[in-house]
């Protein structure tokens, strides 16, 4: 009788130990669900550096050179950049835009 009760205690023991999940296998909960939460895609960035990188490109297109505004114009007026392209945008800046035609 007595062995009767120890075989399903030991049974069970050694189930137990070889069946245990530990809690390092269950970090991961990727076999559950493989594809991630809108919401949680981008946990990994900081919100501060995206912040930062945001007000340093604010204060880039604020403070431009002289030069990259006037390609800029020469680029929204478009015989100014096909004269651009023959002679360079700082001809085509002065030939377009340098003097103002006053009638």
């Amino acid at each position: 009788m007595r062995t009767l009760v120890i075989l399903p205690l030991l049974a069970a023991l050694m189930i137990a130990a070889t069946c245990y999940e530990s809690h390092e296998s269950m970090e991961s909960h990727e076999y559950l669900n493989p594809f991630l939460n809108r919401r949680r895609a981008n946990d990994f960035i900081q919100a501060d550096t995206r912040l930062r990188a945001i007000t340093q490109e604010r204060i880039r297109e604020r403070s431009k050179a002289p030069q990259e505004h006037q390609r800029e114009l020469c680029e929204d007026y478009y015989p100014c950049e096909m004269y651009a392209f023959r002679h360079g945008y700082a001809a085509a800046y002065r030939h377009y835009f340098g003097r103002r035609r006053t009638k």
